[in-house]
């Protein structure tokens, strides 16, 4: 039984901005709630901020009008906008998506011009349909768009009697004019599949090199559940070598270059569930965020005009098993004073892998994971405005507690992942220090009765702070908290008509910082909206 229903869970997603936003509802009255779950639910929305939009002449472009069937991607041509100029104050990804009938979570992309500028997942639908936006800042991506390039998107679905929902998509950019408040990078590149691997070719005059993976473990495996595998004499239907632990690395000519912890993603399907998230999913379902690792101190070795192999690995998944999609880019900003940036890479070095995952059997049984790394590379660049030194420093670490009993009725997992970071670039002035902690939570429990009752109590958390100090003084700083709670039940192996779900959902969006306050909830009770209130 368990096992069926694991098998159902992983089905959800098949394949392979920055957020999904609501309209400001207004809050339902006690009385418009159902005593359960119905045929329709209020269209999905996160309590994330919407991009900020400057008040300058703006210009508009479609780039993709598409409906996904199966597993034809979308392709099309991007011509950049008229009447804007090819220097923007930001660009603004919009995507309006319409579904309805029976469908699962589908895993989708965006590229343009080679450049992935989306990754995103889709909500689940009610049989009457639902519609839903997201909205991303792309100005970081302003390089691609000053060229006419091909459009390629892909949203994989599955068409058929019983699956019958086709996604419906509509996406634009639309181009502010003036000054970006941070300056977008000169070049985004991607990395070239050659015999020897993908390679990177890099300006010579590189002064700040920066990658970004959009790592996902999904395609209908055991890797969408990476954080819940467990290694041999465990008894669990979920098998890796050494357990659940699991790191993003990147390598340049065969040197660790970046060590990250991926996101413990949860799509509309998860956790056997799906009545968690119809209307407010989990962080970061709709807004695949990317990895992203500062290789500024390889730029010394880069910048010699010559290709270098750059490759992207997951630690911890079983040899010759799939299941992680890995693409990258490349961000860089360049000396416009100097047509040769040479340098050298000072250091690179990283304790062990410590990766411990101890089972205890029992009537209960249990597996504690313990696991870290740390990695400092640092190098130097003879800029045009003199020596600069980039030291980065990342430590990482996983603790976990896997609990489960026999046929897998009860399955919990209490797991916490941090990834701190410590970006110091010290030369011509003052030094500057920009310091990164981020944490992800994930804890919670399926129970399935003798009844064929589930239920599903789980609470995820989103969590980083940063602070920049320049000459020892802080001159920005920012906290995030972004915190998911989430409590539905139903009747498995039923017709949709009698499973009698009922569930809440809770999500409290709160971003503090020099830049301002952000506070936003949202409560769901049974698909109703019954509360969407802002604190600030």
């Amino acid at each position: 039984m368990r096992r069926r229903m694991v098998m159902s869970m992983l089905a959800g997603a098949t394949l392979l901005v920055s957020a999904l936003f609501g309209t400001g509802a207004p809050t339902a009255q006690a009385a418009e709630v159902p005593a359960e779950f119905g045929t329709d639910w209020h269209d999905p929305m996160t309590a994330a901020p919407p991009v900020d939009r400057p008040h300058s002449t703006s210009c508009r472009v479609t780039l993709a009008d598409a409906q996904f069937r199966d597993f034809t991607p979308y392709r099309g041509t991007y011509t950049p906008p008229e009447g804007c100029g090819d220097r923007w104050s930001k660009v603004v990804l919009r995507l309006d998506g319409k579904v309805k009938g029976r469908q699962y979570d589908r895993l989708g992309y965006l590229h343009v011009g080679g450049v992935e500028i989306l990754r995103t997942s889709t909500p689940e639908p009610s049989p009457d349909g639902i519609a839903w936006h997201v909205e991303k800042d792309v100005t970081r991506y302003s390089d691609t768009f000053r060229a006419s390039g091909d459009v390629e998107m892909l949203i994989g679905n599955v068409v058929d009697d019983t699956y019958t929902g086709v996604i419906d998509v509509h996406v634009t950019l639309t181009f502010y004019t003036g000054r970006p408040e941070t300056p977008a990078p000169d070049r985004v590149l991607t990395l070239a599949d050659t015999p020897a691997g993908t390679t990177l070719t890099t300006p010579r005059n590189s002064e700040r090199i920066v990658a970004e993976v959009y790592a996902t473990g999904s395609g209908g495996g055991c890797e969408e559940f990476w954080y819940l595998t467990v290694a041999d004499p465990a008894p669990y239907s979920c098998k890796a070598d050494r357990g659940p632990y699991r790191e993003v690395q990147i390598t340049v000519d065969g040197r660790l270059a970046g060590i990250a912890a991926p996101f413990p993603h949860v799509w509309t399907g998860g956790w056997s569930n799906p009545f968690l998230w119809y209307v407010v999913p989990a962080p970061r379902a709709f807004d695949v965020r990317p990895v992203e690792y500062d290789l500024t101190p390889f730029a010394g070795l880069l910048n010699d005009g010559r290709p270098h192999r750059v490759e992207v690995s997951v630690a911890g998944v079983p040899a010759g098993q799939s299941g992680w999609s890995t693409p990258v880019n490349v961000l860089v900003w360049q000396d416009p004073h100097r047509a040769h940036v040479p340098g050298a890479l000072i250091e690179d070095k990283a304790t062990d892998l410590a990766d411990s995952s101890l089972y205890t059997p029992g009537a209960e049984h249990r597996v504690r994971t313990e696991a870290g790394h740390r990695l400092t590379v640092s190098g130097y660049l003879d800029t045009s405005h003199g020596r600069v030194t980039t030291t980065v420093t990342r430590t990482l670490a996983n603790s976990s507690v896997h609990r489960w009993t026999d046929g897998e009725t009860t399955d919990g997992l209490d797991a916490t992942w941090t990834d701190d970071e410590t970006v110091r670039t010290a030369g011509h002035g003052p030094a500057r220090t920009t310091h990164t902690h981020r944490t992800y939570t994930m804890n919670g429990a399926v129970t399935l009765g003798s009844d064929a009752r589930l239920r599903t109590v789980l609470t995820l958390g989103d969590r980083a702070s940063s602070v920049v100090r320049e000459g020892g003084r802080r001159i920005a700083w920012s906290r995030l908290d972004d915190t998911y709670s989430g409590d539905a039940a139903y009747t498995t192996d039923v017709p949709r008509d009698q499973r009698h779900a009922v569930g809440t959902s809770t999500e409290r969006y709160r971003l503090l910082g020099s830049d301002g306050c952000y506070d936003r909830s949202l409560t769901t009770v049974q698909g109703v909206l019954t509360e969407d209130r802002s604190r600030c």
